[in-house]
């Protein structure tokens, strides 16, 4: 009976260590995946943001129209460069926005032509840390809606656009920015917005599941992509994104643009948009990878590709 009894012992007294070494082993695998999960965000961002885009820039000769190179200055100090495509008695005016690195918002000199041809006009604002302006910081848009404010003070100081509705009109980055700015911006009347990210983290892992990640890891991954904001931006940045802002519309007019495949803000973005936005606002889809919508060889000139400008020419005349 005692021969039994030492066996016991001799057996708990072996099994403890290994059973401690079990957990410690757990409990570092999964720091060093919090770790790993903590540092792509970093990683795969910081050359992102850190930098001032440079790029060509695009005259406007080129497209046939004059415009007037007017420069801004943002609430936070930035001195930023925009061009003013003018017509004589608008029916509205077009702030243009694009996207996080190209091209320059310059090269929609074309769509301001189009604008121009039907009676609006235009002013394009080369957003902070691009081309002319001022800035070495992308903030993703969750600041940039400070570079719209600055374009929606300089349109209100002109007599010429006394009354005349002011309508954003973003691509990507730029399409997020400008759902951003008429939530924050209530001097603005109407948004053309072209692929937009419903928020940053949501692209940034959608694009994770593009290429091959798990959607359960994607979504762990999520708050590891606001924390990095939150250190880079400011915790209280984070309230400014486009599901949140385009809440805001209060009934002003919007148009969703975006294409099924896009492989650079995916479709599921739209999706989500679509289901926070409130009322009744319009879209428009076209199927396969258009990130910018408008097919590439028409860019430059936006009216040959008669069904994307017709979505946005027939919704500026229904609306303004």
């Amino acid at each position: 009976m005692s021969y039994v009894t030492n066996l016991n012992i001799s057996y708990v007294k072996r099994k403890t260590p290994v059973r401690k070494i079990v957990i410690i082993s757990v409990i570092v695998l999964v720091i060093l995946i919090i770790a790993g999960l903590a540092a792509i965000p970093p990683i795969i961002m910081k050359d992102m943001i850190h930098l001032h885009v440079d790029y060509e820039m695009h005259s406007p000769s080129k497209y046939g129209i004059e415009a007037t190179e007017v420069g801004l200055t943002t609430e936070d100090g930035l001195r930023l460069a925009s061009w003013e495509v003018k017509d004589e008695e608008p029916r509205g005016i077009v702030i243009f926005l694009s996207g996080i690195h190209n091209p320059s918002v310059t090269a929609f000199f074309g769509h301001a032509k189009m604008l121009a041809d039907n009676g609006y006009s235009s002013l394009l604002i080369e957003m902070r840390a691009h081309g002319k302006s001022g800035g070495n910081k992308i903030y993703v848009g969750t600041r940039e809606y400070l570079d719209t404010k600055a374009g929606v003070q300089y349109i209100k100081s002109k007599k010429e656009y006394e009354n005349v509705p002011v309508i954003v009109f973003g691509v990507s980055m730029g399409g997020a920015t400008a759902i951003n700015s008429i939530g924050e911006v209530p001097e603005i009347d109407g948004l053309i917005s072209i692929s937009a990210f419903s928020s940053w983290p949501d692209t940034f892992c959608d694009n994770m599941e593009l290429m091959g990640m798990p959607s359960f890891i994607t979504e762990i991954e999520k708050p590891f992509v606001k924390l990095y904001m939150g250190f880079e931006y400011g915790f209280g940045s984070l309230k400014i994104n486009p599901l949140n802002e385009i809440k805001k519309l209060n009934g002003r007019p919007a148009l969703l643009m975006h294409s099924t495949g896009d492989t650079q803000v995916p479709y599921e973005s739209f999706e989500r948009l679509k289901l926070a936005a409130p009322g009744q606002f319009d879209t428009f889809t076209r199927q396969g990878d258009y990130h910018f919508i408008c097919r590439e060889e028409s860019f430059a000139e936006p009216w040959t590709d008669e069904e994307y400008s017709g979505a946005i020419l027939s919704f500026l005349k229904k609306n303004f």
